[in-house]
């Protein structure tokens, strides 16, 4: 099974950039975009007729033009929610939830703290609630995986100039704290799991042709049970993909075998 998380940075920016071409040719089972900032109804029927071999499930914001996920299948799971339960964090569309058979996916566009201290704040109230959820489901038995743009670089291999990010927000002790709370809760980043020394990034500032010169971070992830990380084949991450200042990334993890069912 193969899951692509992205943030677009805009959905009708990335398919007027070609994005789909790549999206079809990768033909992932789930595709889990971020930062849509569009609502359906805003696409158009040529947009729409693009996505008729998949089930959509969007989870745009309240504001228009800004945040936003939309989780892509190619086949139905056996339920859906939207949200986190918090209105503060719902009316930003951060979140939808996919149960499949083995386990509960999370498609999460984590706030980004460069606004002020209010929105570092709450960032990480974000990050705990999440957290909170996720805890009761692996008691409760259940895998799950959260992917998506969590809007920090974990370690100084995870962006290219970390001491002078060490007062920028997504580079922030308290917030690079959480992403370790995380680690502690049952919970594996993958993708350094597998590569413990490799330097990739995942999101490129459009200023100074920092993609060019790979002035990058590592913001998009992976975080599964470390039940399932037996089952993981592997997790690359696109970083030759255009079309939006972040590249998709994509597991692939050996789905509905009955060793992953059974608890």
């Amino acid at each position: 099974m193969k899951i692509t998380t992205w943030n677009v940075n805009g959905l009708r920016a990335a398919l007027n950039k070609g994005v789909w071409d790549w999206i079809r040719q990768e033909n992932p089972d789930v595709l889990c975009l971020q930062e849509i900032k569009a609502r359906p109804e805003q696409l158009s029927n040529e947009y729409h007729d693009l996505f008729n071999k998949h089930i959509v499930y969007w989870n745009p914001a309240e504001k228009l033009g800004y945040s936003g996920v939309a989780t892509f299948t190619n086949s139905p799971p056996l339920s859906v929610d939207y949200g986190i339960g918090r209105n503060e964090f719902d009316l930003e569309g951060r979140v939808i939830r996919t149960k499949f058979q083995d386990f509960i996916l999370f498609n999460v566009y984590f706030p980004s703290g460069q606004r002020g201290l209010e929105r570092v704040d709450y960032k990480l109230k974000f990050y705990s609630h999440l957290l909170d959820i996720c805890d009761q489901l692996q008691v409760a038995g259940e895998k799950v995986i959260v992917c998506g743009d969590f809007n920090t670089a974990h370690n100084e291999i995870d962006l290219r100039y970390p001491k002078e990010n060490k007062n920028t927000s997504g580079f922030l002790a308290e917030e690079r704290a959480w992403i370790d709370t995380y680690l502690t809760h049952g919970l594996v980043d993958v993708y350094r799991s597998l590569f413990p020394e490799r330097v990739e990034y995942t999101w490129w500032t459009y200023r100074m042709n920092a993609r060019q010169h790979n002035v990058g971070w590592r913001l998009d992830y992976f975080m599964i049970s470390e039940a399932l990380v037996p089952f993981v084949r592997d997790v690359v991450i696109h970083s030759e993909i255009t079309g939006s200042d972040h590249c998709p990334v994509t597991l692939t993890i050996d789905a509905s075998s009955p060793e992953i069912a059974d608890p």
